[in-house]
């Protein structure tokens, strides 16, 4: 029973002492022109669903994604200079741009860079 509840308190404290993962946090050697993108985000109105970034392995490319925020507004495709790659999804048919249909199913090493937590 002691050692039980010597193990608990352990937990606990390590628990209460470690600092948190804060998902507004950008994750450690994301390209600046992505953090850019990011910090432009969090200057505007929390969008709905909250905006998230994204990095897959796609067609031997690191890129980055940002899903749809909202109606017929279009998800971005971003390569590692922030150029546009596509809009997988999204827009007036909800089929993004058309210029990468096989984005959702050949996509690979899924990475979650960043998160609105407002």
């Amino acid at each position: 029973m002691i050692q039980m509840r010597t193990y608990l308190t352990f937990i606990i404290l390590i628990g209460l002492t470690s600092p948190g993962c804060k998902s507004d946090t950008i994750s450690k050697g994301t390209p600046e022109c992505i953090v850019s993108m990011i910090n432009q985000i969090k200057s505007q109105d929390k969008w709905s669903p909250p905006a998230k970034v994204f990095s897959y392995s796609y067609k031997g490319q690191l890129v980055y994604f940002i899903p749809q925020r909202c109606c017929d507004i279009p998800s971005i495709l971003l390569d590692e200079q922030c150029h546009i790659v596509c809009s997988p999804d999204g827009g007036i048919s909800g089929g993004g741009d058309g210029k990468c249909t096989d984005f959702f199913a050949s996509r690979r090493e899924e990475k979650l860079i960043w998160q609105d937590s407002r």
